[in-house]
């Protein structure tokens, strides 16, 4: 009997992890379909000044293949997206890849048991191909968010998302205007604040910030690293400890997370004294942990430099020469730069994904996408979804993550090819997943605020309630909570 064939959507850390495992098992009918031209997901496309990633890079890499020449201990853009290359080249996974293709729609065939993928190069239908998997693995922050403000399409200056920074516009000398004050936008401020004449930051809800504990590797930690490497597994594994320690704080102990809240506070106000005021305008109104804490020991002192203002007045309107806010202060600015984050919650978006009986994936998840463990989909035999609902971490790596959900798809993949047909979570396995992971949720710190962490109705869609390791073991697969589908 010939071997499964697999599409799998996207070549960032999910795809990567996906193709890697389904690889080592001896599938290798693989096809990944990537819209871009490279591997790399988000970290191909957020070029914007001072992009890095807020776990340590020891942490943030497969655990299969460490990485003993990081530069710094929290990795930039470019280091990241270098080590997702090498992992795709050593593990000879472009040959798989599809670069310049992007999936319309996919269809479940009850009568063949295979899934239809339809696609695109960007310009329209381009045709369809035929697999028996499904792995979509596009994550859950790749498209770009922008706000819902009056004459956001009037302005006359130049704008982008920082998603999609435009290299091409010269910020020197320039008025520039920032919405938002997210992961992204701590880390661009700073980046461009010393070359623009002015820059105004509107901010809508203020983060908790912790001190960045950065530090360059030097020469000689990569030696020690590279002829030692249980060094850098004692890193690797120190950070887990600390990261986790987050987790620990918002799920199960309360008074570490009181003491996170002392020290971003004790660093917040170290770092603002510089500008009188500063301070009661940055520290948060909401429990600590309710949104995502950010990691930054530049941010802060960028805000007080003279060049720089930060405002909490609600943005009204954008005009063609910049924006008013509700105090009626128009702020004429000649750039605006919108961080405003990403469509967290619109899982697989714009994707159509069809299932068995016409089932229609996104009205399934009308009130909150869901599934089980964040990968199965009732009616949706023979799908496997990487970075799903409520799989994302508040406080580790998310490729911890994705190398368990990865060992689950290869378990199910050799399930399906030994029965030899379509194979789906039972409705009531997946129901009650569910259940009880709202359950813990609905008594959680993220339930007490508005965040990206929540849709519309105020689901949690995105976060997985409890510890990593937790998820690593309960997602280990098990058949009897899948039946066949004939």
């Amino acid at each position: 009997m010939p071997k499964p064939s697999i599409a799998v959507i996207g070549s960032g850390f999910g795809g990567l992890a996906a193709v890697i495992e389904l690889k080592r098992r001896g599938y290798h009918d693989i096809v990944v379909i990537e819209k871009g031209d490279d591997v790399g997901g988000v970290w191909r496309e957020n070029t914007y000044p001072g992009a890095a990633c807020d776990v340590p890079s020891p942490f943030y890499s497969f655990s299969f293949e460490p990485n003993p020449r990081w530069p710094k201990r929290f990795s930039e853009q470019p280091a990241i997206l270098d080590y997702m290359r090498a992992v795709a080249d050593k593990y000879d996974v472009r040959r798989h890849i599809r670069f310049g293709s992007e999936v319309l729609a996919a269809r479940f065939d009850d009568a063949t048991g295979r899934w239809t993928v339809e696609l695109s190069d960007g310009s329209g239908p381009t045709e369809s191909i035929e697999v028996d998997i499904l792995v979509p693995a596009v994550g859950q922050l790749s498209r770009p968010a922008y706000p819902t403000i009056d004459g956001i399409d009037t302005f006359a200056g130049e704008s982008f998302h920082s998603a999609q920074w435009r290299h091409d516009i010269d910020l020197t000398g320039k008025r520039v205007a920032v919405i938002g004050t997210g992961a992204s936008a701590i880390q661009f401020v700073p980046a461009i604040q010393p070359q623009v004449a002015s820059m105004t930051i509107f901010q809508r809800s203020a983060p908790y910030i912790i001190p960045r504990p950065d530090r360059t590797f030097s020469q000689l930690h990569h030696r020690v690293f590279e002829r030692l490497p249980v060094t850098q597994l004692a890193e690797r594994g120190t950070w887990y400890g600390l990261v986790e320690g987050l987790s620990i704080a918002w799920v199960y102990a309360q008074p570490l997370a009181a003491a996170i809240r002392g020290i971003s506070r004790a660093h917040m106000v170290r770092q603002t004294r510089k500008k009188p005021g500063l301070f009661e305008k940055v520290w948060p109104d909401y429990p600590v942990g309710c949104k995502r804490i950010l990691f930054s020991s530049n941010y802060l002192p960028a805000l007080t430099r003279p060049n720089v203002e930060l405002t909490n007045q609600p943005i009204t309107k954008v005009t063609p020469t910049g924006l008013v806010t509700a105090d009626g202060a128009e702020h004429e600015v000649d750039v605006i730069i919108y961080g405003t984050g990403f469509k967290a919650t619109e899982f697989l978006a714009p994707i159509s994904i069809t299932g068995s009986g016409g089932r229609d994936l996104h009205q399934e998840w009308a009130q909150g996408a869901h599934a089980y463990y964040g990968m199965s989909v009732p009616g949706f035999p023979n799908m496997q979804i990487m970075y799903g609902p409520n799989t994302n971490t508040g406080g580790g790596s998310i490729i911890y993550f994705l190398e368990a959900q990865a060992k689950h798809l290869g378990d199910f993949v050799a399930h399906h090819e030994a029965v030899g047909a379509p194979v789906a979570v039972k409705a009531e396995v997946e129901r009650a997943h569910d259940a009880r992971i709202q359950e813990r949720l609905a008594g959680s710190v993220w339930s007490q605020c508005t965040s990206w962490y929540r849709n519309a109705d105020g689901r949690v869609t995105t976060n997985w309630p409890l510890l990593g390791v937790q998820y690593q073991r309960e997602v280990r697969y098990d058949a009897n909570d899948y039946e066949v589908v004939s």
